[in-house]
């Protein structure tokens, strides 16, 4: 296992996670329901099954595309995702 990529992963996902849209819901389904291991176990899982799906994905389109051409791809799409943001369109 190449611990440092883990180290990476897990650091970078937390940063990104901390106050984001999911943790606040996370917290009002939490505070709504008073189960907090419940909604624990389901985050939880949603998250797991979402990143597996990320990396399956990801695992099948580097087969076609470079890497590059992805990484430029995705440095577009945040930028449009901004943009639209910023205008208030999403």
């Amino acid at each position: 296992m190449d611990w440092k990529l883990l180290a990476t992963t897990f650091g970078t996902l937390f940063v990104a996670e901390l106050g984001d849209k999911t943790q606040l819901a996370c917290m009002l389904m939490t505070a709504k329901t008073q189960k907090p291991w419940t909604v624990f176990l389901g985050s939880s899982l949603a998250l797991v099954l979402v990143s597996l799906l990320g990396v399956l994905f990801a695992q099948f389109i580097c087969q076609y595309v470079p890497a590059s051409i992805i990484k430029k791809v995705a440095a577009a799409l945040f930028v449009v995702m901004g943009v639209l943001i910023f205008f208030d369109k999403i």
